[in-house]
């Protein structure tokens, strides 16, 4: 049987560092009969084991976690000199995938997305919008975009918008008859609509004024796990909603939603591009940075 090819490598790779068939497949965008064939094959020609399947879980045998080990660094500096030389020709190739929660990308699609698809027409852009925080190393994303306080320490970030906030909001059909907050602790005399996270636990609100961090768990008999939803429901007149600011913005502008609390809702860092310090940084990532500073300058 012949030697292994780099696509066998490949995807025994995704497939490792996935720990499962179905995503390392639609990642790479075959099948998952393909890829189960294709690793086999893999194992067949190096004539061990490097994988234990079960009907619920892959993990790497001790011949695959050496083999993984060594042979990631060699494909990651594969791709890059094959990058490099692309672009060394002045096109830039490649897949960039970027992750990020469904507000950072919509920033993307209304800024960067648009010049730089059609400034590098070669390279296919892949944005995925989730709202969990993901590894985005450990989940094959070369960077992410989140707000700056959520991006890991050891990450270069990148500022992709301006500061942001977010505002405490309701319909003057909610307030009517209502004496309206003044303070964070009087939510506790109103219906909030309260937002559960994508970990599944529920948003306590934080407000600040004069250097003190207040953060609250509101009282409400509606939960929402979407921003649109909340201020929508807001207008309907269900509550108090806490959301970005842009979300309710063409609401404010119309009179369907009133400010509260305004006064303890600051602005904060806004999101950020991060990706990791410690890799080669491929020329399609290079380009969309560059051309992030070009536009913020």
């Amino acid at each position: 049987m012949g030697k292994p090819t780099l696509t066998d490598l490949k995807a025994f790779q995704a497939v490792a560092e996935h720990c499962s068939f179905r995503r390392a497949a639609d990642l790479m965008g075959v099948s998952r009969s393909s890829l189960s064939h294709t690793v086999r094959t893999l194992e067949q020609r190096l004539g061990t084991r490097l994988l234990h399947r079960t009907t619920r879980s892959v993990s790497l045998t001790e011949s695959g976690e050496q083999l993984l080990l060594r042979l990631s660094p060699l494909l990651s500096d594969l791709e890059a000199i094959l990058e490099d030389a692309s672009s060394a020709e002045g096109k830039i190739t490649g897949r960039l995938r970027i992750n990020g929660s469904e507000g950072a990308v919509r920033l993307l699609l209304q800024t960067v997305v648009p010049r730089f698809l059609a400034l590098h027409d070669g390279v296919e852009l892949d944005l995925v919008a989730e709202g969990r925080l993901v590894d985005i190393v450990g989940q094959g994303f070369d960077a992410g975009v989140r707000l700056r306080e959520a991006v890991p320490q050891d990450m270069v970030a990148i500022p992709v918008g301006h500061e942001l906030r977010f505002l405490a909001v309701a319909s003057p059909d909610y307030l009517h008859g209502r004496t309206a907050p003044k303070t964070p602790d009087d939510l506790a005399s109103h219906q909030c609509i309260r937002q559960r996270l994508p970990s599944g636990k529920l948003y306590r609100w934080e407000f600040q004024q004069h250097g003190q961090d207040v953060a609250v768990d509101v009282p409400g008999a509606l939960t929402l796990d979407s921003s649109q939803l909340m201020v929508e429901a807001a207008a309907d007149g269900l509550g108090i909603a806490y959301v970005p600011e842009s979300y309710a913005l063409a609401y404010l502008r119309d009179g369907r939603l009133g400010t509260v609390l305004e006064e303890w809702c600051p602005r904060i860092p806004g999101l950020c591009l991060y990706y990791p310090n410690n890799r080669h940084v491929p020329p399609s990532l290079r380009a969309f940075i560059d051309l992030l500073r070009e536009l913020r300058a």
